[in-house]
């Protein structure tokens, strides 16, 4: 009781100092500052400590930034939250946009899943989630691509076996025209003078051959002309092919920066990990994120703001060999796979991407534009997974972020 009083008056008395009044909000927050500085638990101060650690690493960011140090500021933040109903709108739209289209081989792991967040909505906004929905996305999408490369290259085999079909079955018809015409000459070369009958005979033989003959002559027409349409089908269908190459090549790249994207990084960098596995090849792990990005767009425009993506982008290829891995990992975050033998290779390329950045003024038109950078870097042999190694690196990179930003921080505590 006697900690409650102290804690009291230095509230007051701190407030007064500051000339403040003591307001239930300024009092509240005063209050709680004192017992923290005391070490002594009040239970109203813990719960909203509690409540902010339960928050997600973007809202975190916010609450310091904002200096949130209430439950009014709080609820304010937590009423931007998507509604119970908006979340289970979402899921549903989620479980349909991974449903096979073509491939049906993710049926039964896709039901389970599809059960999982049916039974709690609230599960897509868990960065675990989110991935598996990528993982199912990408896959579906995958899976679709080679069983329509698959069924095209049947028609393309198909049209060849006809195309085949169809000049044989002409020439065989041509052959045949040409062996009636030499019967007609035959027979009308025949002398029709021994006998009345022949003549009519030989008359009805021509009229015969005549007849078969234009029948043939049309068929071949016929057969011609759809032995051009199935050619001509043929070159679509080979366009086609060309088309699904072109267009997964084009989901490889983000259109932007040129750097992969984020569902293509995830394909190459298990050939990364596989390679680590198997061969020892170590490698790193590198997170970047543009320093306060959202205040370059704020200030000059998104089209500024992609300007500053792209040339970042290009620093980022420049300074990386092309045996390495780049990807665009979410708006103006980024990641890099770096195979190294020594960790000074690694200070070393990092510190180079360093200078390059905040050696230059990123330039839009006109205007000129500082950026920074924070970055987190971890090693693959100093983790179980490379799962774990990426989720590492986010930290470290969260972790610059909240101690200042433009900072680079490496697993073994080496910072520039």
């Amino acid at each position: 009781m006697d900690n409650i009083r102290d804690i009291v008056r230095k509230t007051l008395v701190n407030l007064d100092a500051q000339k403040i009044l003591p307001t239930p909000k300024a009092y509240g927050n005063e209050f709680c500052k004192v017992a923290k500085s005391i070490n002594f638990t009040v239970e109203e101060c813990s719960r909203f400590e509690n409540i902010l650690k339960s928050l997600s690493d973007d809202e975190q960011i916010f609450v310091k930034e904002n200096k949130i140090t209430d439950f009014d500021d709080l609820i304010t933040l937590l009423l931007q939250r998507a509604k119970k109903e908006n979340i289970d709108n979402m899921a549903t739209i989620l479980q349909k946009s991974m449903k096979p289209s073509i491939s049906l081989t993710l049926n039964e792991d896709l039901h389970q899943f599809s059960i999982k967040i049916g039974n709690s909505p609230e599960l897509i906004f868990e960065n675990e989630i989110q991935h598996e929905i990528e993982k199912f996305i990408d896959e579906r999408i995958k899976l679709d691509q080679e069983e329509l490369e698959k069924k095209a290259k049947e028609i393309t085999l198909l049209m060849t076996y006809m195309t085949k079909f169809l000049g044989d079955t002409i020439d065989i018809n041509s052959k045949g025209s040409d062996s009636i015409s030499k019967i007609a000459k035959e027979i009308e070369g025949i002398d029709a003078n021994d006998a009345h009958n022949l003549k009519a005979m030989q008359g009805k033989l021509v009229g015969a051959a005549k007849s078969i003959e234009t029948h043939i002559s049309q068929s071949t027409q016929s057969l011609q002309s759809g032995k051009e349409s199935v050619v001509a089908l043929q070159k679509k269908v080979e366009q086609l092919e060309k088309e699904l190459q072109q267009v997964r090549k084009e989901s490889e790249i983000d259109h932007l920066t040129g750097l992969l994207t984020r569902r293509w990084y995830d394909r190459q960098s298990k050939r990364f990990d596989d390679n680590f596995r198997r061969n020892g090849v170590n490698y790193a792990i590198a997170f970047f994120d543009i320093d306060h990005f959202k205040k370059v767009n704020d200030t000059y425009g998104h089209e500024a703001g992609d300007v500053v993506l792209s040339t970042f982008a290009k620093v980022l290829l420049k300074s990386t060999r092309d045996t390495d891995i780049l990807g665009r990992y979410g708006g103006e975050e980024f990641i890099s796979l770096v195979q190294f033998t020594n960790i000074k290779e690694l200070y070393v390329y990092m510190e180079r991407i360093k200078l390059i950045v905040t050696g230059h003024m990123f330039k839009y038109n006109d205007i000129k534009i500082p950026i920074t950078f924070s970055a987190g870097v971890t090693i693959r042999s100093s983790n179980d997974s490379h799962e774990h190694s990426v989720k590492k690196a986010d930290e470290l990179l969260y972790k610059a972020k909240q101690s200042g930003r433009n900072k680079i921080i490496f697993e073994d505590g080496k910072e520039f």
